[in-house]
């Protein structure tokens, strides 16, 4: 039983510091690292784009006379709602961001070569104890166990988390994330659109009876297709509205409940693993 379980920890100690040396880790952890913060500044400039046309828009107030008669729409009152909760995505999207960023950072520390070598040291310290002749003490076995996994979970623990988040965002919510953005681009660009109609200057007037009766026609149909196009930025903020909670629901879930959950994992992991080593002495 004492050899099979030597045996055991000797592979485990090498497959860990093979895995350190060979960078396999930590070079998947850092595409998908990297990749995750593009995608978060992506998102973020839709956001703030989003927030600028809306911005525009609110300060806008159309104006038609068809047949003599006032029409206004007020364009701000439309979007006010949304804007708010555009302002309130762009602070959440700084933040999950910025955390991105920082998983990046920490990928480098954890990818030095002296944590790599700490872990190297600290799994022949272990092998060393497993295969001591006449075999080392329970309390300096148990200590060796215990160094080599506070050093694999230096070196393994945030790859372990990253390429665990990854595994789950591109199986669940990926599409739902992609789907959302396109909504968020399609509303700004109609927006973008509106804001652009609406500043283009007007036609001179014509002061004959033909002209006059062209201008109240064509004042009629833009009236119409104005009011069709409010209705149709109505029905896109209300979206983009589902859209954005849809998106800071993703997010709050890449940036900090899954990492924390495979943390978790990999903590509780190691100490059922320091658990079983500790009764080596029994």
């Amino acid at each position: 039983m004492d050899k099979r379980r030597n045996i055991i920890w000797t592979i485990v100690a090498l497959a860990c510091a093979a895995l350190a040396l060979s960078g396999v880790a930590d070079t998947t952890s850092d595409d998908y690292a990297d990749e995750a913060f593009k995608r978060g500044l992506v998102t973020f400039a839709v956001a703030r784009a989003l927030n600028g046309v809306i911005s525009v828009a609110q300060g806008t107030e159309v104006a038609v006379e068809p047949g003599g008669v006032g029409v206004n729409f007020t364009v701000g009152q439309i979007l006010d709602p949304i804007n708010d909760l555009v302002e309130q995505f762009s602070s959440v999207m700084l933040v999950a961001t910025s955390s991105l960023g920082l998983q990046n950072i920490l990928l480098n520390m954890t990818g030095w070569w002296g944590v790599t070598a700490a872990l190297g040291l600290a799994a022949l310290f272990l092998i060393v104890a497993t295969w001591w002749p006449g075999g080392a003490t329970a309390a300096t076995r148990t200590l060796a166990v215990r160094v080599f996994l506070v050093a694999a979970f230096l070196r393994f623990a945030l790859p372990v988390l990253i390429i665990g988040t990854h595994i789950v965002f591109s199986a669940f919510l990926e599409e739902e994330h992609d789907a959302a953005t396109a909504v968020l681009e399609a509303t700004s660009s109609e927006i973008e659109e509106f804001n652009e109609d609406q500043a283009a200057p007007g036609t001179e007037e014509d002061g004959t009876l033909f002209g006059r009766l062209g201008e109240m026609i064509d004042s009629s149909v833009a009236s119409l297709d104005v009011s069709g196009r409010i209705d149709r930025l109505k029905e896109s903020a209300s979206s983009a509205s589902e859209q954005i909670v849809k998106l800071i629901v993703i997010f709050i879930m890449q940036t900090i409940i899954l990492p924390l959950a495979f943390l978790w994992l990999f903590v509780e992991g190691l100490k059922g693993i320091a658990g079983r080593a500790t009764r080596m002495k029994d």
